[in-house]
């Protein structure tokens, strides 16, 4: 058996679950309701307060969905009890990211500004940096701002956190742009430098 398939899902109070007769699980809580089509070769069951996930038979394709169902299914249920974020950081002399509303302004050294309105179920939160603070890894770059994006579902806000990311992708030889708040930028050596 997939040992990430076989794990049961505890299912947190305020969370409701469904599982229609197309095999649609529908799960809601306070934050919001999400639903996910799941393959009729996966089985869905809820016991009490786990959720269970198991394939009906034993052929290479059940096998390959088993893990993926069950993990999409946990994802949702965190999604709608604690909610998933994305940090990233905006580093640049005179880059900007300000906030307007449910969207945000980004001033990224173009002859244009960037106004991004996430889509209904996600939260964008821009921050600026009230001091000078040297972005990490970077002895010449300052950090700007902080932009949090925040939502139930996982891969909405992955989406969300990389179009913001794409609108000025780190440079590798000034280190300025967007980039997440974990992510390591190996510097490359300009032409002084060889």
């Amino acid at each position: 058996m997939s040992r990430v398939g076989k794990k049961p899902i505890d299912i947190p109070k305020g969370v409701q679950i469904s599982v229609e007769s197309d095999n649609t699980v529908r799960i809601k809580s306070s934050k919001g309701e999400l639903s996910q089509w799941v393959d009729p070769i996966i089985e869905v069951v809820q016991d009490g307060d786990k959720l269970l996930v198991n394939r009906k038979a034993e052929t290479r394709r059940a096998r390959s969905m088993h893990g993926l169902y069950r993990n999409l299914l946990a994802n949702m249920i965190i999604g709608l009890s604690q909610g998933f974020e994305r940090k990233l950081e905006v580093i640049g002399v005179g880059y900007k990211a300000e906030q307007r509303g449910r969207a945000i302004m980004l001033s990224l050294g173009y002859s244009h500004q960037i106004f991004f309105v996430p889509p209904e179920d996600i939260e964008v939160i821009a921050e600026p940096v009230a001091t000078k603070v040297y972005a990490a890894g970077t002895p010449s770059q300052y950090l700007t701002a902080v932009i949090t994006v925040k939502g139930a579902d996982k891969q909405q806000v992955g989406q969300v956190a990389a179009k913001i990311r794409s609108f000025r992708k780190p440079d590798v030889y000034k280190s300025k742009g967007i980039r997440y708040i974990d992510e390591r930028i190996s510097l490359k050596a300009g032409k002084t430098g060889v």
